[in-house]
C-alpha cells in the first residue's frame, strides 16, 4: 500500500499509467523496457492497491503533457515546442515539459558513451581539444565525466568544467562532427534536433559525483577564475555540509542506508551543525553506537573523512533519484506538473 500523504514518487507515476493503460498497453510498453525497469515498475504496481482519482489523475495529465511536449519538440524543433506548450499549458507548465523531454532526448545521441567503460572513453578522448571534451563528457553519465576529470591533467580540468557549465545548446552539425572522431571505435547513433547539453546543472551533477580533493582544486581555480561562475555551480549543488537543508524524514531515511562506521569517520571531520541535526535524527541506540565509534577513531586521514562523506552524499543523491527523499536546495523545489 503507498503513502497517501505526499505526492506519488516518479516510479509510483509511472505504475499509475501503467496500471491506467491496462493490461494490453502495458504488455506492448513492457515489451520497451529493460529487465531491471521491469522488476522495479511491476513491485510499484503491486503496492498500489488503493489510490484516490485525484492521484491516477495528476500522474496520467503529466504523461499526456509530456507525450505532447515530445511530439512537438521533434517535429518542430524548440522554438515551435515552447510556443505550442506555453499556450497549451501556460508559461510555467509548459517550460517545464519542455526541459524534462529536452533532457531525456539529451540522453539517446551518444548513447554508446554511456555504456562504455570510463578508462576506455578517458584514453579516446584525452588529446582531443578542452571543447571537444567537454561536449563528449555533456553526453556521458555524471559519474564517467567526474571520473575523468579527476584524471584530466590539471592545466586543462577546469578549462573543461568551464565549458561544460558554460554551454546550453550545440546544433546537429557540430555534434555529427564530433561523431565523426568517434565512430571509427564506437557505433554511430542519431542525433536530434538542437540538442540540450552541458550547463550549470549538468556540472554540478559532475561535481557531485568527484571526489572531494579534485572539487577543491576546481573551486579554488574557479573562484580565482571566476567567482560567479563558482558560485553558480555551488549553488546547484549538494554537498555533505548541506545535510543541515534536509528535513528530519529525508535525514532518517538516508540514515537507515548508512553504516554506522562509515558515518563515524564522516562526523569526525563535519561542522557542529551537520553532526547535531544527525544526531538530532537517529535513535538513541544509534546515536551511542556512533558516539563510541567516534571516541575510538584516533589519526584519521582527512582523505578518509571526505570519502566518508562523500558516500553518504552518494546515497543522498540515489534516494533523491528514486524519488524516496527530496532536496530543496536554495529554497527552490522542482515542479511537479
Amino acid at each position: 500500500m503507498i503513502e497517501l500523504s505526499k505526492p506519488l514518487s516518479p516510479r509510483q507515476k509511472a505504475a499509475q499509467v501503467i496500471i491506467s493503460l491496462g493490461a494490453d498497453v502495458a504488455s506492448t510498453i513492457y515489451k520497451h523496457l529493460q529487465e531491471e525497469e521491469i522488476e522495479k515498475l511491476t513491485y510499484e504496481i503491486t503496492r498500489q492497491e488503493s489510490v484516490p482519482p485525484e492521484f491516477s489523475d495528476q500522474a496520467m495529465d503529466e504523461f499526456y503533457g509530456l507525450c505532447v511536449a515530445q511530439k512537438v519538440y521533434l517535429e518542430g524543433g524548440i522554438t515551435y515546442a515552447k510556443n505550442v506548450l506555453e499556450k497549451a499549458f501556460g508559461v510555467q507548465q509548459g517550460m517545464a515539459l519542455l526541459e524534462r523531454v529536452t533532457k531525456t532526448l539529451r540522453t539517446k545521441a551518444f548513447e554508446f558513451i554511456r555504456k562504455a567503460d570510463y578508462k576506455n572513453l578517458m584514453n579516446m578522448i584525452i588529446n582531443e581539444h578542452p571543447q571537444t571534451i567537454a561536449l563528449i563528457l555533456s553526453y556521458a553519465r555524471a559519474d564517467q565525466a567526474s571520473a575523468i576529470i579527476s584524471e584530466l591533467p590539471k592545466n586543462i580540468r577546469v578549462d573543461v568544467v568551464e565549458r561544460i557549465a558554460r554551454m546550453d545548446r550545440t546544433s546537429p552539425e557540430i555534434i555529427k562532427q564530433v561523431e565523426a572522431i568517434l565512430e571509427r571505435k564506437f557505433e554511430s547513433v542519431i542525433s536530434v534536433d538542437l540538442l540540450e547539453v552541458g550547463g550549470i546543472n549538468y556540472i554540478a551533477e559532475i561535481m557531485n559525483n568527484i571526489d572531494r580533493g579534485t572539487e577543491k582544486f576546481i573551486f579554488d581555480e574557479l573562484n580565482r577564475k571566476d567567482p560567479k561562475l563558482s558560485e553558480e555551480i555551488r549553488k546547484r549543488m549538494f554537498v555533505f555540509e548541506d545535510i543541515i537543508i534536509l528535513d528530519n524524514f529525508a535525514i532518517q531515511r538516508f540514515l537507515r542506508e548508512v553504516d554506522t562506521k562509515e558515518l563515524a569517520i564522516a562526523l569526525k571531520g563535519a561542522n557542529k551543525d551537520v553532526a547535531n541535526i544527525i544526531f538530532e535524527n537517529m535513535s538513541q541506540r544509534m546515536g551511542d553506537t556512533v558516539r563510541e565509534e567516534i571516541e575510538f577513531l584516533h589519526n584519521v586521514r582527512v582523505r578518509d573523512v571526505e570519502d566518508a562523506q562523500q558516500k553518504i552524499v552518494a546515497i543522498i543523491r540515489r534516494l533523491e533519484d528514486e524519488g524516496e527523499i527530496t532536496i530543496a536546495k536554495g529554497g527552490k523545489d522542482d515542479l511537479i506538473v
